[in-house]
C-alpha cells in the first residue's frame, strides 16, 4: 500500500464529521429546512456544472491537440473545474464551499498550478515536457571544486590547457515557469 493511501479512510471519516458539524451549525443558524434546501440546491448546481465543465475540458483538450500545442494547461484547468463541480455536487456544505472556491478563476489557476507541479514531480521530464511544453531553465554556476589526481600537477601550479574536455562539477539550476 502506498504511503498516502493508508490515511484515506481516516480522512474520509474526518470529512464526514466536518460535513455533519457544518450542517448542524448552519441548521441551527438558519433553520433545518433552509439548510436542507441549500444542500439540495448546491448539489443540483454541481450536477449541472459537472456536465458543463466536462464538455469545456474536452473542447479545450481537443483544441490544443488540433493546434499542436501541449494539452497540459487545458487538462489541468479542466481537472480542477471537474473537481470543483464534483465537490459541489456531493451533498455537504463544506465540500460545496470548497467546490465553489475551485470554480473561481484566480483560485482555479492557483489550484491548477499545484496540479501541474504535482504532475511534474510524478512523471518523467520527457512526459512533463510533452504535457506542458518546453520549460525555461535558469542555470547558476556554483563554486567549482578543483580536481586533483596523483598524476596531475597540484592545483597551485600553473596547469597547461587541457587538450580534451574534462568532466566538470555538476551545475545546480532551477526550472522557471514562464
Amino acid at each position: 500500500m502506498r504511503r498516502g493511501l493508508k490515511f484515506v479512510p481516516v480522512a474520509l471519516l474526518l470529512l464526514a464529521v466536518l460535513e455533519l458539524t457544518v450542517f448542524v451549525l448552519v441548521g441551527r443558524a438558519v433553520g433545518f429546512g433552509v439548510a436542507v434546501l441549500l444542500v439540495f440546491a448546491a448539489s443540483l448546481l454541481g450536477l449541472v456544472l459537472l456536465r458543463r465543465e466536462g464538455m469545456r475540458a474536452w473542447r479545450g483538450f481537443r483544441a490544443a491537440a488540433q493546434a499542436g500545442r501541449p494539452p497540459g494547461p487545458e487538462v489541468t484547468d479542466g481537472l480542477v473545474g471537474l473537481l470543483g463541480a464534483l465537490l459541489l455536487a456531493l451533498p455537504g456544505m463544506f465540500s460545496g464551499v470548497v467546490g465553489l472556491l475551485l470554480l473561481v478563476p484566480p483560485l482555479r489557476r492557483v489550484a491548477g498550478g499545484g496540479v501541474r507541479r504535482a504532475t511534474e514531480r510524478r512523471v518523467s521530464s520527457m512526459v512533463a515536457g510533452d504535457l506542458f511544453g518546453p520549460r525555461r531553465v535558469r542555470v547558476y554556476r556554483g563554486a567549482s571544486q578543483p580536481t586533483h589526481t596523483p598524476t596531475s600537477p597540484p592545483p597551485s601550479a600553473p596547469a597547461a590547457p587541457p587538450t580534451a574536455v574534462e568532466p566538470g562539477p555538476a551545475i545546480e539550476g532551477e526550472i522557471v515557469d514562464r
